[in-house]
């Protein structure tokens, strides 16, 4: 019997701007723990916004959104970032590092905002940060240095070790790899496959590249997700 938590459900979820503007209409989607998801399209098929209502940043204009089992539209707004703090680790497209602390202080920042994470780390967070970043094939010459000095790919793995820190239940990936070439793409993810599974962490992964589908088990078109796209 397969008795796999859900991790994220969600049913007649639809999101309207305040100028009536519907963006996005999703009859279901859900996805189980442990689970490795690819969701693709083009610019402006609503990728962001599905991300941005999964870790409550946004709110679901209709239909119901459940995370970990929590109803995200049932939480205050100081809850949802609470929950995000506590359940999620985010990498951003643009990385969203503190440009001027150093590599080491930029993974340990996330433990900042959760206690609940601090809790999650066996040991001493540095010495996690630092196996992280190790496991990540981050050069360790480079923890002390401030992350503006680094290249786009080792900011890239700064940021990967940011949002695993303190094993959120959850990992969203939002366009991490489009700026880096191919083959440092496939490499990164499997990087991040290999972290995810240790410590047991779902993976949704919103790229508009083609070439990184095949990495995945599953995959998701937003085309087809999207109802709104074909009204």
């Amino acid at each position: 019997m397969n008795t796999r938590m859900n991790i994220v459900e969600l049913r007649q979820l639809a999101f309207a701007w305040p100028n009536g503007n519907l963006t996005l209409e999703i009859p279901e989607l859900t996805i189980g723990q442990g689970e490795r998801v690819f969701i693709k399209g083009a610019s402006g098929s609503g990728k962001s916004t599905l991300l941005s209502l999964l870790c409550g940043i946004q709110t679901a204009s209709s239909g119901s959104l459940k995370v970990l089992d929590h109803s995200l539209c049932a939480l205050s707004s100081r809850a949802r970032d609470k929950f995000r703090a506590d359940h999620i680790g985010y990498i951003f497209q643009q990385f969203n590092l503190l440009p001027f602390l150093s590599v080491l202080d930029n993974v340990l920042c996330a433990l900042n905002f959760s206690a609940r994470k601090r809790q999650r780390v066996a040991g001493d967070a540095t010495e996690e940060a630092r196996r992280l970043l190790d496991a990540l094939q981050l050069p360790a010459h480079l923890l002390s240095q401030p992350v503006h000095a680094l290249s786009i790919g080792q900011q890239q793995r700064v940021a990967a070790a940011r949002a695993l820190i303190g094993a959120p239940s959850l990992i969203i990936a939002d366009e991490p790899t489009s700026a880096l070439d191919t083959d440092n793409r496939a490499a990164f993810i499997e990087l991040l496959f290999a972290e995810c599974a240790k410590q047991g962490s779902t993976l949704i992964f919103v790229s508009h590249d083609p070439h990184l589908e095949p990495l995945f088990t599953r995959v998701e078109s937003m085309q087809q997700l999207n109802r709104s796209l074909s009204c």
